[in-house]
C-alpha cells in the first residue's frame, strides 16, 4: 500500500531514521514501512509556546499490507511531461528570442516535441558573459548587450537562482527535474524554498543548451533582433542585429523585463501593449547572523538549517501604497545590475552555499500609472529617469549611491558608519536616496522600515546601509495576449512569454509560461497537418 503523510514533524536533534519516524508518526511496527521517501521538506520556525525549531516533511510511504486513518492519503499519480511528436518540420522554423527561462523553455519543449527551433539571443553564451560582467565589476566597460540582464540564461543567470513560485502547476515538478537532469543539486526536489544558486545556474543553462543542440535546434548569441516583419496581421520574419533577415511563421518572444529597445520596437510596429504597475526602492543589508538568530532564535548556529530569509509587508493605508522585501539574497552579495551606460540599478547575487555571512533584500514599494502615466512606455521611462538619478548621485561612474537607515529616516546624508560593508562590487559613494527615489515612494518606505523593524528588532537600525536603486522588480508593461491561443492579440503567430511580456515573476514561472506557450503553437501546428 502506498500512501502520502502530510504531516509529519521532527525536531531538529532527532537523529532517528525516516522509518522509524514514520513508524511511529503511524502507530505501526517499523517494519511494515517498506519504504519511505521525502516529498518536501520545510523549516518551521514558528515558536508557539516556546516551541522548538524543526522540520515539517510530506513523506510517500510504502507499507506492507493495509492500514485505517485520517492522517494520510492516497499517493497522488505522477506523470511525466508528455510531449506530442510531430511528424513533419514546417517549412519555417519557429523562432524563439531571448534564451532566458521563458525562451530556454519553450525552445526545449519545441525540440523535444521534434521541432528544430532557431534561437536568437542578444547577450553572449555563459562563460564569456561571465567574463564581460566580471570585467564591468572590476570597473570596466559595461557591455549593454551582454551583461548582468541579457546572455545565456537571462536575468536569473546572475541571481539566487530561487526557483520558489506562487504558482499551483503540475509543471512545477517537471521544471524542476529538468533542472536536476541539467546538474541542479538534487534537493531542490523536495525542499520548501528550492534555489539553485548563480554558481550551479551557470552549469544548468549549458546543459539544457546542449540538450536543445543535440535535438536540431540552432542558437545564436550575440544576436540582436532588431525588428519584427509582420505581414496582413502575421508574424513573417525577424531582422538580427539590423541586416540579417530570417523568416519564420511563429515567433516566441522571451527577451525579459529589461529589454526597453524592443518594446520600443514593438510599439512602433504596433504591437498590442499597456504600462503596467510595478515597484521601486532600495537594497538593504545585515550580517547574515542576524537575520539567522532572529529567524531561529537560540537554534540559529545549529547547522542543520538553511540559511534564513526573511519575507515582509507593509501596507500603507495612507498614501494608498504597499512594500515589501523583494528577491532577498541569504549569504549573498548586492550586485550592479544595469544593461545601460549612465544609469545605476542594483539586484541581488548568492552562490548556492550562501555562505558570503551577508543577507541583503530589495525594499520596494509599488508604483503605477498615477505616478509615471498611461502611456505606453512611460512605466519604462520612470525607471530610466530614477536610475540616471542613481548614476549621478553615485558619481557618474557606476558607483552606487549608499545611504544608513538612520540618515535615511532623519533625512540627513553622509554617514560612513555602516553595520556591514555594502557589497555593491564597483563601489559606492554616501548620497541621499531621497534625492534618487520619489518622494511618495520615499515616505511609504521610511513608514515600512519603521514597521519592519518592529518585526525584526534591530531590522532598521541607525548603521544598516541601504543601496540604491531597486527599479526591475518585473516588467512595466504586459504585450497584450489571448488568453486562449496565447498568441497577441493583434498579431498572429506572435507569443508573448515570460517575465519580460508581463506574464510570469521568476525563473520556474517564466520557465512554465514558455513551455505552455509553446504546448499551444505545437498543438495548432499539429491539427494543422
Amino acid at each position: 500500500m502506498k500512501i502520502r503523510i502530510t504531516n509529519l514533524s521532527a525536531t531538529l536533534d532527532d537523529e532517528r531514521p525516516l522509518e522509524i519516524l514514520v513508524a511511529e508518526h503511524l502507530k505501526l511496527p517499523v517494519e511494515k514501512i517498506l519504504s519511505a521517501q521525502i516529498v518536501r521538506r520545510a523549516v518551521d520556525a514558528r515558536r508557539f509556546k516556546g516551541a522548538p525549531v524543526k522540520f515539517n516533511y510530506v513523506v510517500d510511504v510504502e507499507i506492507r499490507g493495509k492500514i485505517r486513518g485520517k492522517n494520510f492519503q492516497p499517493v497522488p499519480e505522477k506523470s511525466a511531461e508528455i510531449f506530442a511528436h510531430v511528424a513533419r518540420q514546417p517549412e519555417k522554423n519557429p523562432v524563439v528570442i531571448g534564451f532566458g527561462p521563458a525562451g530556454m523553455f519553450a525552445a526545449l519543449t519545441l525540440a523535444r516535441s521534434g521541432l528544430e527551433p532557431i534561437i536568437f539571443e542578444r547577450g553572449g553564451d555563459t562563460d564569456s558573459r561571465v567574463a564581460t560582467v566580471e570585467k564591468f565589476f572590476n570597473g570596466g566597460e559595461l557591455d549593454e548587450n551582454s551583461n548582468v540582464q541579457f546572455g545565456e540564461g537571462g536575468a536569473g543567470t546572475f541571481s539566487d537562482g530561487k526557483l520558489t513560485t506562487r504558482l499551483n502547476d503540475p509543471l512545477i515538478d517537471f521544471v524542476l527535474k529538468t533542472f536536476v537532469d541539467a546538474g541542479a543539486p538534487p534537493e531542490i526536489l523536495h525542499e520548501q524554498k528550492p534555489h539553485v544558486g548563480t554558481d550551479n545556474l551557470r552549469t544548468v543553462v549549458k546543459n539544457i543548451r546542449k540538450e536543445i543542440l543535440s535535438r536540431g535546434g540552432k542558437i545564436f548569441f550575440n544576436a540582436q533582433v532588431t525588428d519584427v516583419e509582420i505581414v496582413n496581421g502575421k508574424i513573417s520574419g525577424v531582422i538580427v542585429n539590423g541586416s540579417e533577415k530570417f523568416s519564420t511563421d511563429a515567433i516566441f518572444l522571451g527577451v525579459g523585463h529589461s529589454a526597453r529597445d524592443t518594446y520600443e520596437m514593438l510599439n512602433r510596429r504596433g504591437v498590442a501593449m499597456t504600462a503596467k504597475d510595478f515597484a521601486v526602492g532600495v537594497r538593504i543589508e545585515h550580517p547574515q547572523e542576524f537575520i539567522n538568530r532572529a529567524q531561529y532564535a537560540e537554534d540559529f548556529r545549529n547547522p542543520k538549517l538553511p540559511v534564513a530569509e526573511y519575507v515582509l509587508t507593509f501596507k500603507d493605508e495612507l498614501r494608498g501604497r504597499g512594500a515589501y522585501s523583494f528577491c532577498m539574497c541569504p549569504g549573498g552579495h548586492v550586485i550592479a545590475a544595469t544593461s545601460t551606460s549612465g544609469q545605476v540599478v542594483t539586484n541581488g547575487m548568492s552562490n548556492f552555499r550562501r555562505d558570503s555571512g551577508i543577507a541583503n533584500g530589495a525594499l520596494v514599494v509599488t508604483v503605477g500609472k498615477k505616478d509615471f502615466g498611461s502611456d505606453v512606455l512611460s512605466g519604462v521611462n520612470f525607471q530610466k529617469n530614477l536610475e540616471q538619478l542613481a548614476f549621478v548621485h553615485g558619481g557618474k561612474n557606476f558607483r552606487a549611491p549608499v545611504q544608513t537607515v538612520g540618515d535615511f529616516l532623519s533625512g540627513r546624508a553622509g554617514s560612513k558608519n555602516f553595520l556591514v560593508n555594502p557589497t555593491y562590487p564597483i563601489g559606492f559613494t554616501p548620497a541621499d536616496l531621497r534625492e534618487c527615489l520619489p518622494r511618495e515612494v520615499c515616505l511609504t518606505l521610511i513608514d515600512a522600515l519603521k514597521s519592519f523593524d518592529k518585526k525584526i528588532p534591530g531590522f532598521a537600525a541607525a548603521d544598516v546601509p541601504l543601496t540604491g536603486v531597486e527599479t526591475r522588480t518585473s516588467s512595466p508593461m504586459r504585450i497584450l495576449r489571448d488568453d486562449d491561443s496565447r498568441q497577441s492579440v493583434n498579431v498572429k503567430n506572435f507569443y508573448p512569454i515570460g517575465e519580460g511580456a508581463g506574464y510570469s515573476g521568476g525563473i520556474t514561472s517564466s520557465a512554465i509560461d514558455g513551455i505552455k506557450s509553446a504546448k499551444i503553437f505545437l498543438k495548432k501546428f499539429l491539427q494543422a497537418t
